[in-house]
């Protein structure tokens, strides 16, 4: 009798960013009053973040 491995299968979430899909358990969560952003990384995180201070600036 042979075993075959077979894979398990992973919840993902889609990157706020990127949209790189990537593990529920890998992700980087930033809880928002209505709903939750899923981030693939610091990188991706911070470049979200710094977009959403820019639209947030009140225009002079």
């Amino acid at each position: 009798m042979t075993d075959k491995k077979h894979p398990e299968e992973t919840d993902t979430v889609s990157c706020e960013v990127c949209l790189k899909e990537v593990p529920a358990s890998e992700a980087r969560i930033e809880e928002a009053s209505d709903y939750v952003r899923h981030f693939c990384g610091m990188e991706c995180y911070n470049k979200w973040r710094h977009l959403a201070e820019k639209d947030s600036d009140p225009v002079p």
